[in-house]
């Protein structure tokens, strides 16, 4: 019932408990006026009873005419009757519509010691009556003990509530299926601005990102709607435009050296070669496929991302250790393209901190992978490698000999929101994120004697061992 209800259409689910609600307060409303009105009827019913009882009994007891008449001008005569009787139900007085038979039966007329109203049937009237039977003395030299009972007709009454049953139930259904339409035409107007921020929404499309929601006035929930819709919208836009340079990005990383091992491939096999001819082409197509399989590992750490944040395994690292082995690691590669790679010792021993060793092996990696593929006209040179803490940071930094970075790379943004991937490529970017994941920065600058600076600065907790 309630997956059936969900289904529905905002506006008709809406209408729906609106018209419920109105049907019952309706309901509640007609009961109420139909009691209220049979209360007030009955009312007045008594007090013309009491006022022809009054009268009967006071012209009972000054005996100048006929007690049942002294009430005439009070209630209709056709409308009325009464009569006087014994404890023992023998009648004294009566009107002549009930004389056949005593309104009451001695066993209530033996009860009655103080006013009292009853609904029943009596003998010569074709309606339900209303009676009050009143305890009073005949006069005489013997007082006797009577009851007077005088009594009206209930048709009246139950005419006048059946006409207004009569138009409850013709005029609540209008009136339910009135307050529903205008439900309906409230919920509609209620729910225009929605629909007219969904049509908004479903026109924004990837040709047009930039397209925001037009904002109600106001302060209310369509307000806060619209903004908080803008604010996807916008993060949407970010992540769209950094997919897109991503894979421009990673297309431009990834042609260059499959082109380039394809190549030295296509040499090989060209004609026939000597031994030597093919062990340089077999240590260049080596070269390009490390290359790859680095390229692969970066991708792999943009995949595993969650919300633009990388996670981290920290664990005490000690930096001298570190940088050696990112030193050795290259050094082959470094000598065959007749670089020198050197580790600065300044401020390494003992130091340790808490971070991950393998994220940060990958930022020395792709650093030192920069550095060798930038090389200046006269070679690589010398890289040098190094690491100090101050106040709490741990500063890792790489400069070489080579060209150093464009221009467009040092006003550009950071490397952690992806440089122009003609310029700085995606290595840059995944040092950048691993220095984002822990909490720290890259920093780009050209040393004025030439080549290019990195540094890469995290913040860290200080480590038994360690020192600032």
């Amino acid at each position: 019932m309630l997956t059936a209800f969900a289904r529905l259409p905002v506006r008709l689910r809406l209408t729906l408990p609106f018209c419920l609600g109105m049907a019952a307060v309706m309901a509640a409303l007609g009961a109420f006026l139909y009691t209220r009105m049979n209360t007030e009827l009955t009312r007045a019913i008594d007090i013309d009873l009491r006022a022809r009882a009054a009268a009967s009994v006071s012209s009972l007891a000054q005996r100048e005419r006929a007690p049942l008449d002294a009430g005439r001008g009070l209630i209709d005569p056709d409308e009325s009757f009464g009569q006087i009787l014994t404890p023992s139900g023998d009648v004294v007085e009566t009107t002549p519509a009930v004389a056949a038979a005593p309104m009451l039966p001695p066993s209530s007329t033996r009860t009655v010691t103080k006013p009292v109203f009853l609904d029943r049937r009596v003998v010569g009237v074709d309606d339900p009556a209303r009676l009050l039977a009143v305890p009073v003395r005949l006069p005489g030299p013997v007082s006797q003990r009577a009851v007077l009972v005088v009594g009206a007709p209930l048709g009246d009454r139950a005419e006048a509530l059946h006409r207004l049953l009569l138009l409850l139930l013709a005029g609540g259904p209008l009136a339910l299926l009135a307050s529903s339409y205008a439900g309906w035409l409230l919920a509609g107007a209620a729910l225009r601005p929605v629909e007219r921020i969904r049509r908004e929404a479903a026109a924004i499309s990837e040709t047009e990102p930039e397209r925001r929601l037009t904002v109600p006035p106001g302060k209310d929930e369509l307000a806060r709607l619209a903004h908080t819709l803008n604010a996807m919208l916008a993060r949407l836009q970010e992540a769209l435009e950094r997919e897109h340079r991503f894979v421009d990005m990673a297309g431009h990383e990834l042609r260059t050296p499959l082109a380039l091992l394809r190549a030295q491939l296509e040499l090989a096999t060209a004609r026939p070669r000597d031994r030597a001819e093919l062990e340089a082409a077999i240590r260049s197509a080596t070269a390009e496929t490390d290359r790859l399989v680095g390229l692969a590992e970066d991708l792999l750490v943009l995949a595993r991302t969650r919300g633009g944040r990388l996670p981290l395994r920290r664990e005490p690292v000690s930096l001298e250790r570190l940088l050696t082995n990112s030193a050795d690691a290259f050094r082959p590669r470094a000598m065959a393209e007749g670089a020198t790679i050197a580790v600065d010792p300044r401020g390494l021993p003992e130091v340790t901190a808490d971070l991950d060793p393998v994220r940060l092996r990958q930022v020395l990696h792709n650093l030192l992978d920069n550095s060798l593929r930038h090389s200046g006209p006269s070679g690589p040179g010398r890289i040098t490698l190094g690491a100090e803490r101050a106040d709490g940071v741990i500063h890792l930094r790489v400069h070489d000999q080579g060209q150093g970075f464009p221009r467009a790379v040092l006003a550009g943004p950071p490397p952690d929101q992806l440089p122009d991937a003609q310029a700085a490529g995606l290595g840059l970017f995944v040092v950048g994120m691993i220095a984002e994941a822990h909490g720290g920065l890259v920093t780009l600058a050209n040393q004025p004697s030439g080549g290019a600076l990195v540094t890469v600065s995290l913040p860290t907790s200080s480590r038994p061992g360690s020192q600032d």
